[in-house]
């Protein structure tokens, strides 16, 4: 109960971005350009044993932001499906069941495991998914998702109000989406994030579970190239075999490009 206290009172002091991160949130289409220069590089990420891929979108957007996403991890020789669900418009009745019902679908059809990707608000699903069905799920990724923090740490609630129809601090089931889903699982955030505050992102590292620290911002990050390689390197593990990310490689490039996330937080974004 302690911690519990003493990790909502910490959470409460967690303010969103301020205007610089936001308007740094303009650099998503150099992102875009970035992965397509450094197609040279990604055509070597770890390529996949063919298992499937679940992606979830962000809020107020579906599956054509996703579609960059996807279509890396089918080069890497996975099976990603998009969610099918039109707009995220929010945790709507139904929603997370049909998404369920969908991943036990493919887990059917495929005879194994089925990964989870979701950014942003499309994160949670993924975490919530794994927690209710963790013998159909193999792994989870989330990309700048808010599961952790108070649901006001980010720019975007109003519009999460606005797009949902219902109240931010109806939703708050604070502990409940801090609670790491009993499956091997990866947090991707961005100090630089615009949009949701970097500490809501950050996951209690176990053995199951890590954080992944790239540059990107919130609105790019499903298409930002060391988000991508580091996707690619997560799924590629063998199944019962997960281990944390390794910032070694590259050439010494993984350590420039990864930075350590148990770093300070106190020190600076970048």
């Amino acid at each position: 109960m302690k911690n519990e206290r003493q990790a909502q009172q910490a959470a409460e002091h967690i303010k969103a971005p301020g205007w610089f991160k936001l308007v740094l949130e303009g650099r998503a289409p150099w992102e875009l350009w970035a992965s397509l220069i450094a197609l040279p590089v990604l055509k070597n990420a770890p390529k996949g044993d063919g298992h499937p891929v679940m992606v979830f979108p962000g809020l107020a957007t579906g599956d054509m932001t996703t579609l960059v996403l996807r279509n890396f991890l089918k080069d890497r020789g996975y099976i990603p499906f998009a969610w099918e669900q039109g707009v995220n418009r929010g945790p709507r009745p139904g929603v997370i069941e049909t998404c369920v019902e969908r991943v036990q679908e493919l887990r059917s059809e495929h005879g194994c495991t089925v990964s989870l990707v979701g950014w942003s608000l499309g994160g949670i699903y993924a975490r919530e998914i794994a927690k209710m069905v963790p013998d159909d799920v193999r792994t989870v990724i989330t990309l700048g998702s808010p599961f952790t923090g108070h649901p006001k740490a980010t720019n975007a609630w109003r519009l999460y109000e606005f797009a949902s129809g219902r109240s931010i601090d109806d939703d708050a089931r604070i502990a409940d989406l801090r609670s790491t889903p009993p499956v091997p699982t990866t947090s991707i955030f961005s100090r630089t994030d615009g949009v949701v505050a970097w500490q809501c992102s950050l996951e209690e590292e176990t053995e199951r579970s890590e954080n992944i620290e790239v540059h990107a911002s919130h609105i790019g990050m499903g298409m930002n190239p060391t988000a991508l390689y580091a996707i690619a390197d997560r799924l590629a593990q063998a199944e019962g075999e997960w281990q944390r990310f390794d910032r070694e490689g590259l050439a010494g490039l993984k350590k420039l490009l990864y930075r350590d996330p148990r770093r300070n937080p106190r020190f600076g974004v970048f």
